[in-house]
């Protein structure tokens, strides 16, 4: 069962309740990420996120990762492109000190100077890292080459010049910013009583006052022109990430393109995953992947190949793209592909974790609660040309590539990538 309150300070709350659980998982959401950010402040989300466990008047940061532990259960944070997450899952009768460590280190939180300087090295090292995951660099690389000077082109942890200048005062005037309670929402999914946790919740959030900025407001992005560009590294292999503008997250068409995704690379009976690992052996690496946000999206491809066979796969990606494009996908595949994303959607189901950052997810984008049914609904109501026309509409504009990797431009056969006339 799903509930929904909104305190007076615009602050929500949603919650479903499972009778059979015997544990629950809150979490915490803000709605900013890296696309609130601009040149100067890019990873701000993304240290303030790592600051709120560093220490509280009444908790050191030792005290909350003890405290956290000792409730037996699993806590974590994330940032994206557009949320901050704060989350845990603890035996029901762990709620209340779950909440009350929470609101703790959210509203309470010292931003010391000696904490901050000690986590600016440990997210440095975290920004090294990604540069030395080829996979998780080529898809930062291509996602500035997609969005270009638009923040969502940005990296979710900083450049490094960036990083290396963040200070205290930089930090405060984010969360003032953007920490504000109509940004908020707390979602939890097990074994909650939605008023029992609204209580807990509102001795500490209920309070909190709207401020008279809430934060920039969100540029929306513009589709640029098609952009391709070598990033030559020297690794084992050519790491290509390619895709082409799709649509927001809450678009009528976005079951035909969850069914779309399915086909091209989604899962291991995938046109690209047989064509190109199966059938030929060029990858171990290969799928296609969806990103929406609520004013934009798109849809990408990845792989990892050897340089010797990164132009035969770049036409066979081509020629799969044109066959979507221009002929009707069988109705056993169809059917196949609606029977994996109704199988997906209900095995998540049984996972705490998913169900809460589902409620949340739906808060954020819709506003109300998206159920199980509607969802499947939609999936059913998809048809083969619905398929085809949108692979047409995607797939003609061309795809923006990145290609990571021990090779040159003059390596690459671009043309390759043109497609059929009329796609």
């Amino acid at each position: 069962m799903h509930h929904k309150t909104v305190f007076a300070n615009g602050v929500r709350v949603v919650s479903e309740h499972i009778p059979h659980a015997k544990t629950v998982c809150v979490g915490i959401w803000v709605d900013v990420g890296a696309r609130d950010e601009h040149d100067l402040t890019n990873g701000c989300s993304h240290f303030v996120e790592h600051m709120l466990f560093k220490g509280t008047p009444s908790r050191s940061s030792s005290q909350i990762a003890m405290e956290l532990d000792v409730l037996g259960g699993m806590s974590n944070a994330f940032t994206s492109k557009d949320a901050t997450c704060y989350y845990g899952m603890v035996l029901d009768s762990q709620l209340p000190r779950l909440v009350d460590l929470f609101a703790d280190f959210f509203l309470n939180s010292l931003f010391a100077d000696e904490e901050i300087e000690r986590e600016r090295h440990v997210i440095m090292q975290e920004i090294s890292m990604v540069e030395d995951t080829p996979e998780e660099l080529a898809h930062e690389l291509f996602e500035g080459l997609l969005w270009g000077h638009h923040p969502l082109g940005n990296t979710i942890l900083g450049p490094m010049e960036v990083v290396s200048r963040m200070d205290r005062q930089k930090l405060l005037d984010h969360v003032k910013s953007y920490y504000t309670p109509e940004r908020i929402v707390f979602a939890a999914a097990g074994n909650v009583q939605h008023q029992e946790f609204c209580d807990l919740l509102a001795a500490s959030f209920a309070s909190l006052h709207r401020h008279n900025g809430v934060g920039r407001k969100r540029k929306e992005p513009q589709e640029l022109p098609l952009a391709r560009k070598v990033f030559t590294k020297p690794l084992e292999q050519a790491h290509v990430t390619m895709g082409t503008y799709g649509m927001p997250v809450t678009s009528e068409e976005r079951y035909k393109l969850m069914l779309l995704n399915i086909l091209l690379g989604g899962n291991m009976s995938s046109r690209l995953f047989q064509e190109i690992r199966e059938k030929r052996g060029l990858a171990y690496s290969v799928h296609s992947y969806l990103d929406a946000y609520a004013d934009s999206g798109y849809m990408g491809i990845y792989l990892g190949v050897n340089p010797d066979n990164l132009n035969e796969s770049l036409a066979v990606i081509r020629e799969e793209l044109d066959k979507l494009s221009h002929h009707s996908v069988l109705a056993p595949e169809l059917a196949n592909a609606k029977d994996y994303a109704r199988t997906g959607l209900f095995l998540a189901a049984d996972n705490l974790e998913m169900r809460m950052t589902r409620i949340a997810r739906n808060e954020l984008y819709f506003g109300r609660n998206v159920d199980f049914d509607e969802v499947v609904a939609g999936l059913t109501a998809v048809n083969a040309d619905d398929v085809r026309h949108l692979a047409g509409g995607l797939f003609g504009r061309g795809m923006t590539t990145a290609v990571l990797g021990p090779v040159s431009d003059k390596d690459v056969q671009w043309h390759l990538l043109a497609g059929r006339a009329g796609s």
